[in-house]
């Protein structure tokens, strides 16, 4: 099968490139999906297990891309809940190859069910993007009604999601981007919009929930932010100021079946709709996946017509 890999850690999105790999094997509990569209995130080429197993070892050459969609062809012993033939999308293992290929091999508890009105384009943006939304707010910030939430980096794949998704549950949101973001983050839902670029962050005011993507000085200062009681929620990285009178949270998104069920329910409703970018073919994703290329909303690769 073709599949996109790398090999080289230095190289970063230039070591990148289209190679021959042999078709993957369904361990227990696994199935293999034929995939029709994948996602990458560029910082997973930073992640230790892209390029060394569980035990340390290194796996390369290692294909990347941990969200996918397509349709299962094979089931690996004891796998139940899911059959050959039908739709799924979901996350790729983390320490195992990923869905940049023609086929992958995934813990069947990682996929979700896929309706058959939902484009592969469409599913491939959402698994980590809308987990991630949904853990932040809810699982770790405990947002609730009448709430307000600040996100900073609110137009990009996860803030996008996070808007969407708090201003449904009545909560009021405050998003933080460039300014060329300010259309996009209105449209989104957000009720107030702060450009790090010409604003002070304080002039956000106090929030229940800071969620952040960024790192940096601006999760520094998002701890003043944080209302008495709050929380202040990260995937950047472990913060290193914590709030006065609340809490702070660190986390890596986790699989979980039952709420990319959920999520996929909320995009046939139109209740949620993630942000695509551009579509390009597998043989094209070194190319489209390199910074200076990326487009406007996640770039997503179609890897099989359906």
């Amino acid at each position: 099968m073709q599949a996109i890999t790398v090999r080289d850690r230095e190289a970063g999105l230039a070591g990148l490139s289209l190679t021959d790999l042999p078709h993957p094997h369904a361990a227990e509990n696994d199935v293999v999906v034929r995939v029709h569209a994948a996602g990458f995130t560029p910082g997973e080429l930073d992640w230790p297990a892209t390029w060394t197993d569980r035990a340390g070892r290194d796996r390369t050459p290692s294909v990347p891309g941990h969200e996918l969609s397509g349709v299962v062809a094979e089931l690996g012993y004891g796998t139940t809940g899911l059959s050959v033939g039908q739709r799924v999308f979901g996350l790729a293992d983390w320490a195992r190859d990923g869905a940049l290929a023609e086929y992958v091999a995934v813990e069947a508890r990682n996929l979700a069910p896929l309706p058959a009105d939902i484009d592969h384009t469409v599913a491939a943006a959402l698994p980590i993007s809308g987990l991630t939304a949904w853990q932040g707010l809810f699982d770790h910030g405990r947002l609730a009604a009448g709430q307000t939430v600040l996100i900073h980096g609110v137009a990009g794949a996860v803030g996008s999601i996070a808007a969407q998704l708090a201003r449904e549950a009545g909560a009021r949101v405050v998003g933080t981007g460039r300014s060329a973001h300010r259309e996009r983050a209105l449209a989104l839902g957000a009720d107030r919009f702060l450009d790090l670029e010409t604003e002070r962050l304080e002039e956000a005011g106090e929030a229940d929930v800071v969620f952040d993507v960024l790192g940096g000085d601006v999760l520094d200062r998002s701890a003043a932010l944080v209302r008495a009681g709050g929380t202040l929620v990260t995937i950047a990285m472990p913060p290193k100021v914590r709030p006065k009178d609340g809490r702070a949270v660190f986390f890596v998104v986790e699989p979980d079946r039952a709420r990319l069920a959920d999520l996929a329910a909320r995009v046939r409703d139109g209740r949620l709709k993630p942000v695509v970018g551009a579509v390009r073919p597998l043989t094209e994703a070194p190319a489209a996946l390199a910074p200076a290329t990326r487009a406007r909303g996640r770039t997503i690769i179609r890897v099989t017509e359906d």
